[in-house]
């Protein structure tokens, strides 16, 4: 039969899993990366998973599909809840920390450091970009070798930020529209940016800044360079 049915767009896709975790019929799980229509007769129609996508790759179509099964959607649903299959992505499901409340709760004995880790994911390819967690937030730019160079990364420049990593080098990508998006969308309130010294660094450095000059924003922002035996550089 032919009716409205979702059509996701592989190339838009970010592999965030909102979308994932919005289907309340599991027709559309993450496969390599990337959102899938796993099964037409799972998929409703009604379009619960189309506002959550932040960039725009589900749209409806009309065209031949299967009709929508609710009794295999029902049978679908108790397997998810007895663990046999995963929902979603779990390394790309969208998490929101409040370290706050947490250090607040902590006995007063207990010296361990915690994690000010803001959000999960925190990788630039990775992350939605219009997530909630954006709204107000001071954003953290930071190369992945700076926190394990620098040992006080998480008090000094991780607390109270959102937090967004990456790797040019390793990555090969260019990180500014992207994070030219994420600005342009949302309340940002500063921006910092915390490289290593080493030359490769310095694109991460461009794309944060071709990023804020895009965006038409004008945001406090500062750079901080951290030498390879993990001082910060004057």
């Amino acid at each position: 039969m032919v009716r409205k049915i979702i059509e996701i767009c592989e190339e838009k896709c970010n592999g965030c899993g909102a979308c994932a975790n919005a289907c309340h019929e599991g027709a559309i799980g993450m496969v390599d990366g990337k959102a899938k229509l796993l099964r037409d007769d799972y998929c409703d129609g009604l379009g619960d998973c189309l506002p959550t996508c932040p960039t725009g790759a589900i749209t409806f179509v009309e065209r031949e599909a299967a009709e929508y099964d609710e009794q295999a959607v029902i049978a679908h649903k108790k397997t998810k809840q007895s663990g046999e299959v995963p929902i979603g992505c779990p390394g790309q499901q969208m998490r929101h920390f409040e370290r706050a409340k947490v250090e607040e709760q902590a006995p007063a004995e207990i010296v361990q450091p915690m994690s000010q880790l803001g959000q999960w994911p925190c990788q630039i390819k990775l992350v939605p970009v219009n997530a909630p967690y954006f709204d107000g937030a001071k954003l953290l730019i930071a190369a992945d070798c700076t926190a394990y160079a620098y040992a006080n990364m998480h008090q000094d420049f991780m607390k109270g930020k959102i937090t967004l990593i990456g790797c040019p080098k390793l990555d090969d990508i260019d990180y500014s529209e992207k994070l030219t998006e994420i600005i342009k969308q949302n309340d940002i309130q500063s921006i910092t940016i915390v490289r290593m010294e080493v030359p490769c660094c310095g694109g991460l450095e461009l794309a944060a800044k071709k990023a804020l000059q895009n965006s038409g924003k004008f945001i406090p922002w500062q750079i901080v360079t951290i030498s390879v035996d993990g001082q910060i550089k004057e």
